[in-house]
């Protein structure tokens, strides 16, 4: 009979952690709507399975073990704290693009999750890989804050991770009852939230290509009118940290027109940086009065099948979200000629 030690623990742990991490990233974010939140989260999960890797008697899987210490890490974390939000799950109507955007700092806003942090490396099971894909899509993780903290675990445990009742009720300390009720709650409340479908059109699709070309040629020409025409009549425009959004192709247009700080062709500059949550992101960079482009917002682009653009969300955090997507905090057309900007995925 084969004894299993700590140490046997702790080496399975450190190679089983190495290959879940993504995963565990994203259940850390689907909880929390943060990624730098998760990253910590998931820093603390492998502290605390490596304290108690005494108690891990192998009843479960290595995996369903530290996704149960992750859950409830994410649990203790959240208590007191309110939810992320989106300026558009507010409870307040669109703006007027004629009125100036204020900040709101105090708010905690939502982040967009980069997914080469999720997908750096091959994923060891592709069916696994596409479920997490898909529940990272931003609408899904925006309407998850709509429910408890409890209810978010109950909902990930049982339909993105595929627990039984039973397994989640020992996650949890709950009754296969009470997990069976939770989740009746989290459902009703997700399907209240009824999360817009944001499924993008494929990045590789030559006619998204076009999309997207088209669209970073607009920006750099600072073309409002060709803006406009590349955006859905009825698109979402949000902008984090402000908390006023706005709906329509017209509206956005007379937004940008009205506050935007260029003055003319060359002002900005609008670099890809990869994909987030599953759609194309561009760090957008801003000619100042001395002549160099700096970091502006960046902007997550919802491209769909019939060649226009649905949703933008433009991030205004760009000090921890240009160095999280590998961009850099000033723009040199001919020192970066030779790097290159980083592709769309």
């Amino acid at each position: 009979m084969t004894t299993t030690t700590v140490g046997d623990v702790r080496e399975a742990l450190e190679d089983g952690f190495a290959r879940q991490r993504g995963e565990l990233v994203a259940h850390c974010y689907r909880m929390t709507g943060s990624v730098h939140d998760a990253e910590d989260l998931v820093q603390e999960t492998y502290v605390r399975a490596w304290r108690a890797a005494d108690g891990f008697e192998g009843r479960a899987s290595l995996r369903t073990w530290l996704f149960r210490i992750a859950t409830n890490v994410c649990l203790t974390f959240l208590e007191g704290r309110s939810r992320r939000p989106l300026p558009s799950a507010l409870g307040q109507g669109a703006a007027d693009p004629a009125r100036e955007p204020v900040q709101d700092r105090a708010v905690d806003w939502m982040e967009p999750l980069p997914d080469a942090v999720l997908w750096s490396e091959p994923a060891p099971d592709p069916a696994e890989s596409a479920a997490t894909r898909d529940s990272v899509r931003l609408a899904f993780v925006a309407a998850l804050q709509h429910l408890t903290a409890r209810q978010r675990a109950v909902l990930l445990l049982r339909e993105v991770l595929a627990w039984s009742a039973k397994e989640t009720a020992d996650a949890l300390g709950l009754t296969v009852a009470g997990v069976n009720s939770t989740l009746q709650r989290a459902r009703a409340a997700m399907d209240r939230e009824a999360p817009a479908q944001d499924d993008p059109a494929p990045v590789d699709d030559p006619r998204t290509r076009d999309l997207l070309e088209a669209y970073v040629r607009a920006f750099e020409a600072y073309d409002v009118a060709a803006i406009v025409r590349l955006l859905a009549h009825d698109v979402l425009w949000e902008m984090p940290p402000y908390p006023e959004w706005y709906a329509g192709a017209p509206q956005v247009g007379r937004l940008i027109s009205t506050w935007c700080p260029a003055s003319g062709p060359g002002d900005m500059r609008l670099v890809p940086a990869g994909t987030a949550n599953g759609v194309p992101a561009f760090g957008l960079y801003m000619r100042d009065a001395d002549g160099v482009h700096r970091a502006f917002q960046l902007q997550q682009v919802w491209p769909t099948p019939d060649g226009d653009v649905s949703r933008v969300i433009a991030w205004f955090d760009v000090e921890a979200l240009f160095d999280r997507f590998g961009l850099p905090a000033v723009w040199d057309d001919d020192a970066q000629a030779t790097v290159g900007p980083a592709p769309v995925r």
